[in-house]
């Protein structure tokens, strides 16, 4: 019943911008933590950033001080900024949701792709 919607993705140039959305809808009971992860082709799934009901944050060390994540607890939504874009972030990028009842939660995915 829960869905996860993931926007924002596209196609940018090297060193711009862009902002992932996903909107969680759906009987949650409660939300432990929101992340992002990301694949690319032919690697392992990879968490990028992940934030905690309360707010604690966690990054991949390929992504510190370019993204930052963000969450709005009321509305279950969670943002990923991604700045200074690099073509290694080209990849699919997953939206998560896991609630404090086990229960775990996936988007369908939005294509970043960056490249000169």
């Amino acid at each position: 019943q829960v869905q996860l919607v993931e926007s924002g993705g596209g196609s940018v140039q090297p060193g711009e911008s862009l902002k992932l959305s996903c909107a969680a809808s759906g009987s949650i009971f409660s939300v432990r933590a929101m992340a992002w992860y990301r694949q690319a082709p032919g690697k392992q799934r990879e968490l990028v950033a992940i934030i905690s009901v309360g707010g604690s944050t966690t990054y991949a060390g390929s992504v510190k001080g370019r993204f930052t994540i963000s969450r709005d607890n009321a509305k279950n939504t969670v943002d990923l900024q991604m700045n200074s874009l690099k073509p290694e972030d080209t990849a699919v990028y997953y939206c998560y949701l896991g609630s404090n009842r086990s229960q775990n939660y996936w988007g369908q995915g939005t294509q970043v792709t960056v490249s000169s």
